[in-house]
């Protein structure tokens, strides 16, 4: 059986991940943060729990005695807080820390690396992204990414170990953050209250986390390298996405269009082409 090793394992797109590879009969070592052992412990095929205060200050040393018997690596792990991630300084933690992860994991002979990346690494200008899109990366947060990818794109064919980078677009689902668009709509529509929007012109290109979970896990699992979008292929605008929303509780009339500012750095169209087919949607 193949072992792979998963880092942010109990995170909003790991845990789906952690579940697909089970569902593959590998052998799983899922990475947390310590304290959040029993959160893993309980999945099938778990054959070790790697356990740290913070991933991103471990040495290659550390992680090449990690990796050891590791056939493939799955790095899902970052500094995420909503409002924040952006703007982080952490960015450069994080960044540091998984250049000391694939160091390490190399050291200890893996055959493939499946890193995770962000559609905002693209120039979102174009509106339209393939993976020949030029990058242009206006965040921190985004920079980080970029530099990871090019780094390990580079070296890790140096090292001759496979790798692809799955760029993220917009994701939604189990798991996500209270504070973000889907659950916060969930929630204000399921206890009546109205939820305040922007003027929902937006077109973005939304799915699914745990569709998300099983494409990247199907590519870890496949020969593909290089970077690869994680997308719907679908445009829809913010209002279309809420209304769908709200007609499953019958309650159009508690969205309030026009009565949240608009973010004026947000871009107006982001629409992914994925690589593979099209997959459904469910809201």
């Amino acid at each position: 059986m193949k072992t792979v090793l998963l880092t942010g394992a109990t995170g909003f797109v790991g845990r789906q991940i952690a579940k697909w590879v089970t569902k593959a009969e590998c052998n799983l070592v899922p990475v947390v943060r310590r304290g959040r052992e029993a959160a893993v412990n309980k999945l099938s095929n778990v054959s070790r729990v790697v356990s740290s205060p913070d991933i991103f200050q471990e040495t290659e040393t550390w992680w090449t005695d990690q990796c050891e018997g590791v056939d493939l690596v799955i790095h899902t792990a970052w500094y995420t807080s909503p409002g924040e991630y952006l703007q982080s300084s952490k960015n450069i933690d994080c960044l540091s820390g998984s250049l000391s992860l694939a160091k390490g994991a190399t050291n200890a002979g893996i055959k493939r690396f499946v890193g995770i990346g962000t559609c905002f690494e693209y120039d979102l200008a174009a509106k339209i992204l393939s993976v020949n899109t030029p990058l242009r990366p206006l965040t921190p947060y985004a920079c980080a990414k970029a530099s990871l990818f090019f780094g390990l794109d580079h070296w890790m064919k140096l090292q001759s170990v496979e790798f692809a980078w799955c760029r993220l677009f917009y994701l939604y689902g189990e798991g996500e953050n209270e504070a973000r668009l889907v659950p916060y709509l969930h929630n204000r529509l399921a206890s009546g209250l109205e939820a305040k929007l922007t003027n929902g012109t937006q077109v973005r290109d939304f799915l699914d986390v745990l569709e998300a979970g099983r494409l990247i896990t199907e590519i870890a699992m496949s020969d593909q390298q290089g970077p690869i979008n994680i997308c719907s292929g679908v445009p829809i605008t913010v209002r279309e996405l809420a209304e769908a929303i709200a007609d499953k509780y019958g309650r159009r009339d508690l969205l309030k269009f026009g009565e949240r500012a608009e973010n004026l750095v947000d871009p107006p169209y982001v629409l992914g082409i994925p690589n593979s087919a099209t997959p459904g949607k469910t809201w």
